[in-house]
């Protein structure tokens, strides 16, 4: 029989943070902080709103676009935070998180062998949407000097006739890493000046310490020029809920909204309405939930600082994005050493790029306690091999 199965698929490497997970869940004393997932329950009032939704029977398809009531309740949400207005009927479009939005932008906008650039570390999916897409992933390097901040004169260099777009994800996953609005203003330029298409994931939008957020749309001249991709798994514990949102002109949304109708049909309804509480009644708990990770971020980046495993200090998201050379291993072999030794799970640095290798990815959305007891086992591990 012959193979089926298509290259672009078979040429891509399954995610590199899936076999720590596999191992992690047979062993009974683990300590994960490999997931990159909130360890609070969904707040109450969001809970509640979920069950009252099904209790009223909305158990059919909405509308593809989702419900006109979370999409209203978003545009007003979005204008109040970043001051960009977004018309529900034509330029919000609910999704089945911000892995379908992705997804979406990706299938509606990259033509066989468009480039679009990457900086790295990145989330794992980011170069793989690309070129299950027809595209072409470039990517680009960051460095913990620059605390992992990608520049205009490095995305520059990497600019092609062939560029069509700059896939964007700050706050970072895996480093932790925030953009200042400077460098940000300075991307947006070259955007411009190149004819380029934005497309900014930011997820992790309102878990950030000690800084503001940018919003890319929000920037001078950006509004048209960017898809903007967000959702409640992050923010308002809502992972399993499977909610996003994509946000674009009317031309971008429609062609989107197009491959979303064939693909999907529609987000969760029952999410819908639970989303509609989060946007009402959660900036309370997101706030309790931000100050919560704040207190372990302090605890795990100082804890790694301490083991001579050198952390730059993470401003958002929730992960420490932490040297290994101390080791002198591989990040794939510290982690998985670390694993079999201390039964402590962490991601290897370079699951995010070849920019990665050489540190860990560690999440701080787990109990304090936990992570106290997880840096106590990293620290017998390094008297041995540090």
């Amino acid at each position: 029989m012959r193979n089926f199965i298509s290259q672009k698929v078979a040429s891509t490497p399954p995610s590199g943070i899936r076999k720590f997970f596999d191992i992690a869940t047979t062993m009974e004393n683990v300590i994960s902080l490999g997931i990159g997932e909130p360890d609070f329950v969904t707040p109450e009032p969001i809970l509640r709103e979920g069950i009252a939704s099904l209790k009223r029977g909305e158990t059919r398809y909405t509308s593809n676009s989702g419900t006109i009531e979370l999409r209203t309740a978003l545009s007003h949400h979005l204008a109040e935070l970043y001051g960009v207005l977004y018309s529900p009927e034509a330029e919000i479009l609910i999704t089945v998180g911000v892995s379908e939005a992705l997804y979406l932008a990706m299938t509606a906008v990259v033509d066989p062998g468009d480039e679009v650039i990457i900086p790295e570390p990145c989330f794992v999916s980011y170069a793989p949407e690309v070129t299950f897409a027809g595209g072409v992933p470039v990517t680009v390097p960051t460095h913990v000097e620059d605390d992992f901040r990608v520049t205009a004169a490095t995305i520059q260099e990497a600019i092609t006739p062939k560029t069509k777009a700059i896939l964007l994800g700050y706050p970072n996953n895996p480093t932790g890493a925030v953009m200042t609005r400077e460098i940000m203003q300075e991307i947006a330029i070259l955007a411009e000046k190149h004819d380029l298409l934005l497309i900014s994931d930011e997820i992790y939008d309102r878990l950030v310490y000690g800084v503001q957020h940018t919003c890319v749309p929000g920037l001078p001249g950006m509004r048209d020029r960017t898809i903007l991709l967000g959702g409640f798994s992050k923010d308002y514990a809502m992972t399993g809920w499977r909610l996003g949102y994509v946000c674009a002109n009317p031309d971008l949304l429609s062609a989107m909204r197009k491959v979303h109708q064939y693909t999907i049909m529609s987000a969760p309804t029952m999410a819908q309405a639970a989303g509609i509480a989060a946007l009402e009644a959660g900036n309370e708990y997101v706030e309790k939930m931000r100050d919560e990770y704040d207190r372990r971020r302090r605890l795990i980046v100082d804890g790694f600082n301490t083991l001579g495993l050198d952390c730059f200090e993470p401003r958002g998201a929730f992960y420490a994005f932490p040297s290994i050379a101390a080791s002198g291993m591989s990040s794939d072999d510290f982690a998985m050493r670390l694993l079999e030794e201390e039964e402590v799970a962490v991601v290897p640095g370079e699951a995010f790029g070849p920019s990665g290798e050489g540190f860990i990815r560690a999440s701080y959305a787990t109990d304090y306690e936990k992570i106290a007891e997880a840096l106590n086992r990293i620290e017998s591990f390094m008297r041995r091999h540090g």
